[in-house]
């Protein structure tokens, strides 16, 4: 498997779709289990997409593929997206 990036590489392609930092919300992974904000995903970016896996056991979270204007994702791997304030990083 390639390099990856953390989750944090997702800001950019959430921001068009989400008003919250989505890089501090929860998923739950739908394979294992494991409960982590975005920012600690693993990120492989393979154009046109990106594959989005699970830190822990690597099963594939979601995925972005963007054609031309439009952009699809599929989140089949993620039974949970928790956003909201209780998710932001305080200073």
């Amino acid at each position: 498997m390639t390099d990856h990036v953390d989750g944090n590489a997702l800001a950019g392609i959430l921001s068009e779709l989400f008003r919250e930092d989505m890089t501090t919300a929860t998923a739950r992974c739908a394979h294992c289990g494991d409960v982590s904000v975005l920012a600690t995903a693993m990120v492989y970016d393979a154009a046109p997409g990106w594959c989005v896996r699970c830190h822990v056991c690597e099963d594939v979270l979601m995925t972005f593929v963007r054609a031309g204007e439009r952009l699809r994702i599929d989140l089949r791997g993620v039974t949970a997206l928790e956003v909201g304030s209780t998710n932001a990083v305080r200073s």
